[in-house]
Protein backbone atom coordinates (compact mmCIF):
# COMPACT_ATOMS: atom_id res chain seq x y z
CA UNK A 1 0.00 0.00 0.00
CA UNK A 2 1.86 3.10 -1.25
CA UNK A 3 1.90 6.22 0.94
CA UNK A 4 2.01 9.79 -0.37
CA UNK A 5 2.40 12.96 1.71
CA UNK A 6 1.37 16.57 1.23
CA UNK A 7 2.05 19.60 3.40
CA UNK A 8 -0.78 22.15 3.43
CA UNK A 9 0.29 24.06 6.55
CA UNK A 10 0.63 27.29 4.54
CA UNK A 11 -2.72 26.92 2.75
CA UNK A 12 -6.06 28.45 3.76
CA UNK A 13 -9.55 27.12 3.20
CA UNK A 14 -10.87 26.15 0.74
CA UNK A 15 -7.46 25.38 -0.80
CA UNK A 16 -6.69 22.97 2.05
CA UNK A 17 -9.34 20.59 0.83
CA UNK A 18 -8.74 21.30 -2.86
CA UNK A 19 -5.08 20.25 -2.54
CA UNK A 20 -6.10 17.21 -0.46
CA UNK A 21 -8.71 16.12 -2.99
CA UNK A 22 -6.31 16.53 -5.92
CA UNK A 23 -3.75 14.37 -4.10
CA UNK A 24 -6.39 11.73 -3.33
CA UNK A 25 -7.55 11.73 -6.96
CA UNK A 26 -4.03 10.71 -8.06
CA UNK A 27 -3.97 7.69 -5.73
CA UNK A 28 -5.25 4.17 -6.29
CA UNK A 29 -7.97 2.71 -4.07
CA UNK A 30 -6.43 1.50 -0.81
CA UNK A 31 -3.45 3.89 -0.97
CA UNK A 32 -2.78 6.17 1.99
CA UNK A 33 -2.32 9.93 1.93
CA UNK A 34 -0.56 11.70 4.81
CA UNK A 35 -1.73 15.29 5.13
CA UNK A 36 0.18 17.76 7.30
CA UNK A 37 -1.95 20.78 8.21
CA UNK A 38 -2.23 23.59 10.72
CA UNK A 39 -5.33 25.04 12.36
CA UNK A 40 -8.78 23.98 13.46
CA UNK A 41 -10.70 25.12 10.37
CA UNK A 42 -8.49 23.28 7.84
CA UNK A 43 -8.65 20.16 10.03
CA UNK A 44 -12.47 20.25 10.20
CA UNK A 45 -12.84 20.85 6.46
CA UNK A 46 -10.38 18.17 5.36
CA UNK A 47 -11.77 15.52 7.72
CA UNK A 48 -15.43 16.29 6.96
CA UNK A 49 -14.96 16.40 3.19
CA UNK A 50 -12.75 13.34 2.86
CA UNK A 51 -15.16 11.27 4.94
CA UNK A 52 -18.13 12.56 2.93
CA UNK A 53 -16.38 11.26 -0.20
CA UNK A 54 -16.13 7.81 1.39
CA UNK A 55 -12.44 7.82 2.34
CA UNK A 56 -11.28 6.58 5.76
CA UNK A 57 -9.42 8.61 8.37
CA UNK A 58 -6.85 6.16 9.75
CA UNK A 59 -5.07 8.43 12.22
CA UNK A 60 -4.93 12.00 13.48
CA UNK A 61 -1.82 13.04 15.39
CA UNK A 62 -0.82 16.44 16.74
CA UNK A 63 2.87 17.34 16.75
CA UNK A 64 4.68 19.42 19.37
CA UNK A 65 4.61 22.42 16.99
CA UNK A 66 0.79 22.28 16.72
CA UNK A 67 0.68 20.78 13.23
CA UNK A 68 -1.54 17.79 12.65
CA UNK A 69 -0.76 14.76 10.56
CA UNK A 70 -3.73 12.91 9.13
CA UNK A 71 -3.53 9.52 7.47
CA UNK A 72 -6.36 8.99 4.97
CA UNK A 73 -7.03 5.75 3.08
CA UNK A 74 -8.54 6.27 -0.34
CA UNK A 75 -11.74 4.30 -0.88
Amino acid sequence: MPVQEIDITREVCPMTFVRTRLALDRLQSGDVLHVRLLGEEPWRNVVRNTESLGHTLLSDETGPDGTRLLAIRKS
